[in-house]
C-alpha cells in the first residue's frame, strides 16, 4: 500500500471538508479567534483566509473565526485582552510593543525577508528620480518610515534633507497624494500589485534590496495565552502553515479564495503572490540574527530606545512548526 504524506493528506482532507461543509472529526470543535493587523496584505492575511476556507482549522479540531483589524495597535490590544488567541502583524511590532511593556511573545515567522515594496508614480523610472521629492509612508516612526529612510541612505542621500518623507496614513491617502503629485512614491506591502494593475502606480522594487537581514511578518500571542492555551496555539499554527503550503502549491486556486475575501481580483492576488510567495515561511522558524538586525535598525532610527535581550521576545517552544 502506498504511503500518503501528511501534506497530501491535509490537501485532500481539506477539500473534502469544504465539499461536505462539516468536519470529518469525531470530537467537538474548539472555538478560537485569530486575527491579522490588516486585511489588504496577501502574505499576511492570505494564510488565515485559506486556512478558514479550506478547512485546515477544522482538521486541527478548531472552529476558528478570522478577524482582520485596522492596524497593529488594535490587534495587540485584542491579543492581550484574550479576545484574539494568535495575531499576525509586521515583525517590528514585537520589538516596539515589548519595549512598551506589552506581555507578548513571538511564536513564528510568517513571512521571511522583507516583502514591502517601493511604489512609484508611473513616470518614475528609478530610485534616483526621487531625490528632492516626497515619499509617502503610513506615519512618522512606523516601519514604512524606517524603510523610506533606508532607501534614501542606500542612495547616499541625507533622509532628512534630500527627500521628504511624509506620514499620510492608509493606501487611499497615498494614492490621492500620488495623483496630485504631492508625493512621487510610497512604501507599502504586496498590495502595491493591485494599484500597479490599475495603472495608478508601479512596484519599483521589493525592499529586501535595502534592508539588512529582516523578518517581514510574524505571529505572536500573549504570555497569558501561552500559559492557558499552548496546545490551541500549536493547532492554529499548524493550520496556518498548512494553508501557506497550499498557497505555494496551488496559487491559482488560493488566489480565487483570497480575492473573494479581500476584494482584489484574482489577477492582482497572483501579482502579489509573485512578490511575496518566495518569502513565505513554511515552518515558522525564527532567525535570531535577523531579529537582532531589526532591533539595531530600530534603535538607530529612534523607533525604540532600549536594547532588550532578544530571547525575551520569542517563545522558542512554538517553532519550528511541524506539519
Amino acid at each position: 500500500m502506498a504511503r500518503v504524506s501528511r501534506r497530501d493528506f491535509l490537501t485532500t482532507s481539506a477539500g473534502a471538508l469544504v465539499a461536505v461543509g462539516a468536519p470529518r472529526i469525531g470530537h467537538a470543535q474548539t472555538a478560537v479567534k485569530v486575527g491579522t493587523a490588516v486585511l489588504g496584505d496577501y502574505a499576511l492575511a492570505g494564510p488565515f483566509i485559506v486556512a478558514e476556507r479550506k478547512g485546515f482549522f477544522k482538521i486541527e479540531g478548531l472552529e476558528a473565526e478570522f478577524v482582520p483589524f485596522r492596524g497593529g495597535p488594535n490587534l495587540v490590544k485584542a491579543v492581550i485582552a484574550g479576545e484574539i488567541l494568535l495575531g499576525a502583524a509586521g515583525a517590528t511590532d514585537i520589538l516596539v510593543f515589548r519595549e512598551a511593556g506589552m506581555p507578548l511573545k513571538m511564536v513564528a515567522t510568517q513571512t521571511e525577508g522583507n516583502h514591502f515594496t517601493l511604489n512609484v508614480a508611473p513616470d518614475v523610472q528609478s530610485v534616483a528620480d526621487l531625490k528632492g521629492k516626497a515619499i509617502g509612508v503610513t506615519s512618522v516612526g512606523a516601519t514604512t518610515w524606517v524603510f523610506a529612510r533606508l532607501v534614501a541612505k542606500q542612495q547616499g542621500w541625507d533622509p532628512d534633507r534630500d527627500v521628504k518623507i511624509v506620514g499620510l496614513g492608509g493606501l487611499d491617502a497615498q494614492l490621492a497624494a500620488l495623483t496630485r503629485k504631492e508625493i512621487h512614491a510610497y512604501v507599502w506591502g504586496d498590495g502595491g500589485a493591485v494599484t500597479q494593475l490599475a495603472g495608478k502606480s508601479k512596484v519599483l522594487m521589493r525592499l529586501d534590496a535595502v534592508t539588512p537581514q529582516w523578518i517581514s511578518q510574524i505571529q505572536y500571542v500573549s504570555e497569558d495565552g501561552i500559559k492557558k492555551n499552548a496546545d490551541h496555539i500549536r493547532k492554529v499554527q499548524k493550520a496556518i502553515f498548512s494553508a501557506a503550503r497550499f498557497m505555494k502549491d496551488q496559487p491559482s486556486e488560493a488566489a480565487k479564495i483570497v480575492a473573494a475575501k479581500i476584494g482584489w481580483n484574482p489577477e492582482a492576488v497572483l501579482a502579489a503572490h509573485k512578490i511575496s510567495s518566495p518569502l513565505f515561511s513554511l515552518d515558522g522558524q525564527v532567525s535570531m540574527q535577523a531579529l537582532g538586525s531589526m532591533q539595531e535598525v530600530l534603535l538607530e532610527q529612534g523607533v525604540i530606545k532600549k536594547k532588550l535581550p532578544l530571547e525575551e521576545h520569542v517563545a522558542r517552544e512554538f517553532f519550528p512548526v511541524r506539519l
